[in-house]
């Protein structure tokens, strides 16, 4: 079943429920209105009645003889006394009468109301014939049914139409909803009022517009992946080559070694940053951050290593934050152009921030943040700093440098910052990056392993 049928449907549904709730109220409103006229009326006689009689004034009592009013009085038992009519038939039952006070009641029989009251030594009691309203009631029934019977098809009939034009605009977001694909995401075409359709019109534009982003980025990210595993499989094509027709080059292969290690290490990080392992599998253990430094430093020499003699432990996974330091090591490697112009520092700091109190320098330049200013909760922290004197990152780059698949102003192939972001949060710390003309700073925080934890 459709959504214009449902929403016909339960409309129509509607529809005949107030129209019979109309027809209720309407009959119900006729004979109370009419009943209540007729009690009033006879209320107000009967003590007109009562009070000639009680002033000495019966005389001027008039009994009609016919009409819509008649009048009767009974004796204390219940007794019939006067009649206006010998086949007088609105009687009302003795245990009424006997009942009877100076007060009017009422009294309701299926085809008359009376209205009864105790006078000196009798009861008086006036009545009306009210048959006529049953027939007034039936006739007015009759004619709203047959008046509904009319209104419930019309009514119907502009629900269906009232449906259908209200629903255009939503059979046309979806008709265009439904040409979108992988190969056609373009944004949906909206020209009506921002209600809740035109709001979740522009959710889905939204939407779109990230996955056009996010395949742009992919379709990058394979373009920079092949270009980067085609050079150095080629480069160790070339020196597999030349060992096949020298065996005995040790130059060779040990640069064909390093061109292996390398391109697997980055089929690792591809994997890692595919499967989200870097999040989630963290095999935590005591950790001495800085042998853990000086072996990540001395894969790359060159690099200068600055901490303090003795340095607390963290907990935390060897492998994992190992991967993060060649990761940013690396990075900074490759963006300076050398080796020697990258510092990795290490000391201690009460909370994060985007530019840590360093005691390896007393200068405070100017940096672009990629980070806001967070509220890390109150302990000790280990960071440790890797810094370069590259050229700087430029600020418009900044915000996305820690997206997967984006690529830094060095090149590579846009994964170690991302694996590296990672790794850090899935140890309870972060990652901030701080960058000015001459000089740009990764520096990682990881909460320390307290003395009581140890």
């Amino acid at each position: 079943m459709s959504f214009r049928t449902r929403l016909i449907l339960a409309y129509t549904i509607l529809w005949v429920l107030i129209l019979a709730l109309t027809l209720t109220i309407a009959l119900y409103s006729i004979n109370f209105g009419l009943y209540g006229q007729v009690e009033r009326t006879l209320l107000r006689y009967v003590n007109e009645v009562a009070e000639l009689y009680a002033s000495g004034r019966a005389g001027e009592i008039s009994l009609p003889r016919s009409g819509p009013v008649s009048v009767s009085f009974y004796s204390s038992g219940g007794q019939l006394l006067i009649a206006p009519a010998p086949d007088f038939e609105h009687k009302v039952p003795k245990n009424y009468i006997r009942a009877a006070s100076s007060t009017a009641k009422p009294y309701y029989a299926s085809s008359f109301m009376a209205a009864y009251q105790a006078i000196p030594g009798a009861v008086v009691a006036v009545s009306q014939d009210t048959r006529y309203i049953e027939s007034i009631s039936t006739t007015v029934r009759n004619t709203l049914i047959q008046g509904l019977a009319f209104l419930l098809p019309l009514g119907a009939l502009l629900i269906v139409l009232a449906a259908r034009l209200s629903l255009i605009p939503l059979h046309r977001a979806a008709s265009e909803v439904d040409k979108r694909g992988p190969r056609n995401l373009e944004p949906i075409h909206y020209t009506g009022p921002k209600d809740d359709l035109g709001v979740m019109v522009e959710k889905v534009n939204d939407l779109l517009g990230e996955l056009r982003e996010a395949q742009a980025r992919e379709r990058a990210f394979l373009a920079e992946v092949s270009h980067e595993l085609r050079t150095p499989l080629t480069s160790l094509n070339g020196y597999l080559e030349r060992l096949s027709r020298n065996p005995g080059d040790a130059e060779m292969l040990e640069r064909a070694r390093k061109i292996a290690a390398h391109t697997a290490r980055m089929v690792q990080d591809l994997l890692a940053l595919a499967r989200g392992e870097a999040e989630r599998s963290v095999n935590a253990h005591i950790v001495n951050l800085g042998d853990l430094l000086r072996q990540a430093v001395g894969e790359y020499p060159g690099v200068v290593l600055k901490m303090p003699s003795e340095f607390p432990e963290v907990l935390g996974d060897p492998d994992r934050l190992l991967q993060l330091a060649r990761n940013l090591i690396a990075n900074a490697v490759r963006a300076a152009g050398a080796p020697e112009k990258v510092q990795v520092r290490v000391w201690m700091v009460k909370e994060p921030t985007d530019n840590p109190p360093d005691p390896y320098e007393t200068a405070h330049e100017l940096r672009t943040t990629s980070t806001p200013e967070m509220k890390p909760p109150k302990q000790p922290w280990a960071a440790f700093a890797v810094v370069d004197r590259g050229p700087g990152i430029a600020p418009e780059v900044l915000p996305r440098l820690f997206t997967r698949f984006a690529r830094g102003p060095e090149g590579g192939t846009g994964l170690g910052l991302a694996i590296a972001k990672q790794i850090a949060e899935a140890h309870g710390g972060e990652i901030r990056v701080a960058s000015r003309p001459g000089e740009t700073r990764f520096t990682v925080f990881l909460p320390l392993l307290l003395e009581e934890e140890s």
